[in-house]
């Protein structure tokens, strides 16, 4: 079989991805009205963490998008980027957070776009996304929550994450060096 035959074509993606987007707001619609299946949310690494992100607060994912650097901007602010036709900044969260920074691009990199409704056009840079977790289904652990697989999980609040001021002020000043 050749690689034309193997790829998909353009309308059977569309179909597809309008499929996927129809029982993801489904399931958004279940989550807020407590009706349906269980909480779901979305699983990533950051650095050497995982989070689970709440569904409403997480926009696209996409693949890398080299972003255009901003000059006098702190080191975790990576710069610029072009999501369809929307300009984001990127933000390395591991970097952010203290750790050794994402690497901007790999097979498993992911961007994360923040919900139209947070209001902030933004995506966080992640070593990885591992799709829908089932919070409900985790185990309480101090601030963690613990799949059956015994992985620690720490949920990550956008919307908490756009109110914090050091978040919100990218410029590099002397105190954030």
């Amino acid at each position: 079989m050749s690689d034309v035959q193997a790829r998909p074509d353009g309308a059977a993606r569309r179909a597809r991805l309008r499929e996927y987007q129809e029982q993801l707001l489904e399931r958004m619609q279940a989550a807020k009205s407590g009706s349906g299946a269980p909480i779901q949310q979305l699983g990533l690494q950051v650095g050497s963490n995982r989070y689970l992100l709440d569904l409403l607060e997480a926009g696209e994912i996409v693949s890398p998008v080299p972003p255009a650097r901003v000059p006098l901007t702190v080191p975790w602010y990576l710069g610029l980027a072009n999501v369809r036709g929307t300009l984001v900044g990127v933000i390395d969260l591991a970097r952010y957070l203290g750790e050794e920074g994402t690497p901007p691009a790999g097979p498993s990199v992911r961007m994360i776009t923040f919900a139209p409704a947070l209001g902030v056009n933004c995506a966080l840079l992640a070593d990885r996304v591992y799709g829908l977790r089932q919070a409900g289904a985790m185990t309480r652990d101090d601030d963690a929550l613990v799949d059956a697989e015994g992985q620690r999980w720490t949920p990550l609040s956008l919307a908490a994450l756009v109110r914090e001021p050091r978040f919100l002020d990218v410029t590099q000043t002397p105190e954030h060096q």
